[in-house]
């Protein structure tokens, strides 16, 4: 065949579906959480498309069964999908009667992370008193092979908690990385050939207040770190909030929109999921599928402030441990918009029915029951973690019955022991056709692109390391001309190779799907299409202001006319600014000794903004805006000097949200500082808004945070919601130790647009 060089055209985006086979009914929509009914709480998860068909979601040693009368926790307890949405529980990775002999007393496991590497699960875990662990086995449900730990309780290089690990295998080299560290620092490390061990230097990649849960993906040659930050489990008073950085290396260093490194010592933008008062608090610790149309979905964990603790519950141990939180295991669609990854275009956590994950193909098959729609078919084999597969030791191909066409992600998990074997991408005939090929002579990814008998290739290396014995899958998408393929091991967005291709004129766009082989050993399995997921929507707007309320505003030019104090204070209005020394007083709990200067809010939905100098150095030192009802029931939003866990005195400075209020599990209900949310980075002049807005619904006060460090460019976060009990009123603080001073430039209260 004569190789012609690749054109650059476009063809047809609709896509047109020829004779789709029966299929089994897919859910058209879901509610959240989707674990509701099987566990009542799954914290931490972590997610894998087994090499059955099925999904397997790992959680963290937790009571899950109260309900169905069984109070204790279960080690690492395994649920089991075939759509992502209705999950049945299938066990644990260990029961409590058989924990290793060497677990130090005590311990919990937390935060499983699942990879398949070279025909193995690996399973890595945090244990609650120190260190990283690792199982292996063949199936996702095991047995599985204790390696110990792979990280120590400490000396382990990093300077936060060896918790939080996730793997990652690396594009190109197949190197595999170690992710971790919670508490305030990230830190990676490069790993053996065979993912069991830490071969390389540990390298800080972030560092933030309670900054954890790193998961790294690559995309569109980008590699971004989600993370979570805040408090995790406080029940109703979780202020959990999913970030990310990106860059150009697994090693770093990552930045977020605005530019701002992931070690700096502030607090970050670039959020990706944070509760927006619709009753799901805390969401975080993440991590990412990819339904069959190519769609990605945030795998996370949650509290509902309606039912957010368990009452006592027995740990594996024998003890007893009070006030734990509930976290359903969630899932929501995750957009890349502008090169960034969003929750739902920035909406936040679903509540209500939403659009099912794509989790059947309009033609294809996982060869578990049959042939499923295949015709001229290589022979049906079994094996314990793929169940059904094709398989052939003969030069040829399979394909559908039906034909598919337009838009398209086709897939499926493909293995040769010898020569080489190829995902047929789409297929009129021998002469006319695309496929993706792993080339084992060639050790290549390898896309042939055949029209009337002239093919023309575009390719990209495989690692050195790479396993053609053990499965890899194939995944191509086709968006108009463009068409990006790629290998993974485990669908987790950890290429190992990728092609991208511009297809030529007359390149086939209506045809079958299949696999195909050069002849030896090869297999194929989960082959399958399903029209490619849509493009994002834009992003969900942010609040607008209206028009300024002067009645509720004050440029400090004449004094603090219309303000009252709480406890009074030395502040002073000085050249148009209120200047105020931060106080050695706090507003926390049963301390509740420092001043606030306040006024009345207006009727009706609000913004305040205020515009703040503040020069802290100190950890713990605060100041700014205050939506206060009394002593025990407010929300504030300060820039705050913290502590770097571990960093010998060094400190953050972070852009604080937090809320006071009771908590409503407790009898009688008490007063509790929540575990905040952090919003973007501060500095030295910072401008905070409040948005509040009220839920008459649930009788709540709703309110969110935003911040900016040029009064134009705006971060926005979080929602605090508190139950309305009595009149709130916008206030004024600057608090928590000596030695700083707060400048109010203004306060600024507009309506809602």
């Amino acid at each position: 065949m004569r190789r012609i060089a690749l054109l650059c055209v476009l063809f047809s985006a609709t896509a047109v579906f020829v004779a789709p086979p029966t299929v089994a009914a897919a859910p058209s929509t879901y509610t959240n959480p989707v674990s509701a009914g099987t566990v009542d709480t799954f914290p931490d998860p972590a997610m894998i498309r087994g090499k059955d068909g099925l999904w397997y979601a790992y959680g963290t040693t937790n009571p899950i069964r109260v309900s169905a009368g069984d109070p204790n926790e279960h080690i690492l307890p395994i649920l089991r999908s075939p759509d992502l949405v209705s999950w049945t529980y299938v066990g644990d990775v260990y029961a409590v009667s058989a924990k290793p002999s060497w677990w130090p007393s005590g311990t919990r496991p937390w935060a499983p992370d699942i990879r398949y590497v070279d025909g193995q699960y690996h399973l890595t875990y945090s244990m609650s008193t120190g260190g990283i662990a690792l199982v292996t086995g063949p199936t996702p449900l095991g047995p599985w092979t204790d390696h110990g730990r792979i990280v120590p309780g400490s000396g382990s290089g990093c300077p936060s908690g060896s918790i939080d690990q996730a793997m990652y295998t690396d594009i190109g080299t197949g190197a595999h990385y170690l992710i971790w560290g919670s508490y305030d620092t990230i830190c990676v490390s490069r790993m053996n050939a065979t993912a069991t061990a830490l071969t390389g230097a540990v390298t800080q990649i972030a560092r933030g207040r309670r900054m954890e849960g790193g998961f790294l993906v690559r995309r569109d040659g980008m590699y971004y770190l989600f993370y979570s930050d805040a408090g995790c489990c406080d029940g109703a008073f979780s202020g959990y909030t999913v970030k990310v950085g990106r860059a150009s290396s697994p090693l770093g260093p990552f930045t977020t929109p605005s530019g701002r490194n992931l070690m700096d010592l502030t607090s970050k933008d670039g959020i990706v999921l944070a509760g927006n008062g619709n009753g799901w608090v805390g969401p975080g610790h993440n991590a990412i599928q990819t339904d069959l149309s190519g769609q990605d979905w945030l795998v996370y964990h949650a509290i509902a402030s309606s039912n957010p603790e368990f009452g006592p519950v027995t740990n594996p141990w024998g003890g007893t441990i009070s006030n734990l939180s509930r976290r359903p295991l969630m899932l929501d669609r995750l957009d890349w918009i502008d090169g960034w990854p969003v929750v739902r275009a920035g909406a936040g956590p679903s509540t209500g029915a939403q659009p099912a994950p794509v989790s059947t193909w309009t033609v294809g098959s996982s060869f578990n029951a049959g042939l499923g729609g295949w015709g001229t078919t290589w022979p049906i084999a079994t094996e314990t973690d793929a169940g059904g597969y094709l398989s052939t030791s003969t030069a040829g191909t399979t394909l559908s019955n039906a034909s598919v066409s337009g838009d398209l992600r086709v897939e499926g998990d493909l293995r040769a022991s010898t020569g080489s074997v190829g995902l047929v991408v789409s297929q009129a005939d021998a002469n006319n056709r695309i496929v993706a090929w792993i080339n084992r002579a060639q050790q290549r990814l390898v896309v042939d692109v055949t029209v009337a008998g002239m093919t023309t290739s575009a390719s990209s290396p495989l690692p050195a390391s790479f396993d053609y014995d053990s499965w890899h899958n194939v995944a191509a998408e086709r968006r108009g001309s463009t068409l990006v393929t790629w290998v993974t091991a485990d669908r987790l967005r950890d290429a190992v190779s990728t092609v991208t291709v511009t297809l030529p004129a007359g390149a086939v766009s209506s045809g079958r799907i299949g696999a195909t082989s050069t002849g030896g050993v090869a297999a194929a399995d989960n082959l399958g299409a399903a029209p490619l997921y849509p493009l994002p929507p834009a992003r969900v707007p942010n609040p607008v202001l209206g028009a300024q309320l002067p009645a509720y505003s004050d440029e400090f030019t004449t004094g603090t006319t219309g303000w009252t104090w709480l406890r009074a204070s030395a502040a002073t209005v000085s050249g148009g600014q209120l200047v105020w020394p931060t106080q050695a007083a706090e507003l926390v709990g049963g301390t509740n000794t420092a001043s606030v200067l306040h006024r009345p809010v207006p009727a009706g939905d609000f913004v305040v903004e205020t515009k703040l100098q503040f020069d802290g150095t100190a950890g713990n030192q605060q100041a700014g805006l205050v939506l206060y009802e009394n002593d025990n029931r407010f929300l504030k939003l300060t820039h705050t000097v913290l502590p770097l866990a571990g960093g010998g005195g060094t400190v953050l400075h972070v852009t604080e949200f937090g809320k006071e209020a009771e908590r409503p599990t407790t009898t009688p209900p008490t007063a509790v500082a929540s575990a905040p949310m952090f919003g973007g980075p501060p500095a030295l002049t910072t401008w905070l808004r409040l948005v509040y807005r009220y839920d008459a619904a649930n009788n709540e006060h709703d309110v969110r945070m935003a911040s900016s460090t040029d009064g134009v460019n705006w971060t926005w976060g979080g929602t605090w919601s508190l139950p309305r009990a009595g009149a709130l009123r916008i206030g004024l603080v600057s608090m928590n130790a000596t030695g700083a001073t707060a400048r109010f430039d203004y306060v600024r209260t507009y309506a809602v647009a």
